[in-house]
């Protein structure tokens, strides 16, 4: 299993009427910049691979699904450790 560590992330979000957060674009790195295709599932989840526990969003990304988590206010990747 590859090595991994939580990164944590400039989001573009949009508030909704409703209060929920809608993340659109995570900021990688200054290079890379990823537009979210569709928010699959959010939940509270515990992140297994680097730890921490927040809200869970499961998003299409580029046709892959990945997880972004909001934790404490802040959104954090379990990044492939470089």
């Amino acid at each position: 299993m590859e090595e991994r560590e939580k990164r944590y992330v400039p989001v573009i979000v949009r508030f909704e009427a409703d209060g929920k957060l809608r993340p659109l674009e995570i900021e990688f790195d200054q290079a890379h910049r990823y537009p979210v295709d569709k928010i699959l599932d959010v939940r509270r989840a515990a992140c297994q691979s680097v730890g921490g526990v927040g809200d869970r969003y499961t998003c299409r990304i580029q046709g892959k699904e990945s997880y972004l988590w909001f934790e404490k206010g802040r959104w954090f990747v379990a990044a492939k450790r470089q």
